[in-house]
């Protein structure tokens, strides 16, 4: 594989209280978290399924991020999607993962690869790793992923669901 994914906070979170965390890694070995989001997720505090995750899975490794390239500051992400964006943009291959509407279209501006927390989950069941992406799907929106009906429903159409 390429470069190491580099993820952003809503994703871990989401991931994290669905026990799927583990999904991540079907974007290489290691996952990589900027710096801002790190410092995002620790501030939710040692409590936290997520903070306990940051610091005790040896396969999210947080790195520093380079400077924001003013093209991606121009769009005024929070710092974590702005860190993601510019980690991905400066190292060709990265995958950014990333659910923010607006980091999601300023990636798609400047051809930064992108996958979202659905994305991650049709991956897996396309990947045969379970026989239905929908349980999965369920139990994220229950731990307050916003996901409606009709992308929900498009989004299993596209997998035979």
């Amino acid at each position: 594989m390429g470069e190491p994914a580099v993820t952003n906070a809503s994703p871990l979170i989401f991931l994290a209280r669905g026990g799927y965390l583990d999904l991540l890694q079907l974007t290489g070995d290691r996952v990589l978290v900027p710096m801002p989001v790190a410092r995002e997720i620790r501030a939710r505090g040692s409590h936290d399924v997520t903070a306990r995750a940051l610091e005790e899975t040896p396969w999210l490794k947080v790195v520093d991020p380079p400077e924001v390239p003013s093209f991606i500051q121009a769009w005024d992400l929070g710092p974590g999607e702005s860190a993601v964006l510019a980690w991905a943009h400066a190292h060709a291959g990265c995958e950014a993962i990333i659910d923010d509407l607006a980091a999601r279209r300023c990636a798609i501006t400047f051809g930064i690869p992108l996958r979202g927390t659905l994305g991650l989950v049709l991956l897996v069941k396309r990947r045969g790793r379970f026989p239905l992406a929908r349980p999965i799907l369920e139990e994220l929106r229950r731990g307050g992923m916003y996901l409606s009906d009709r992308t929900l429903d498009q989004a299993l159409a596209l997998i035979g669901e």
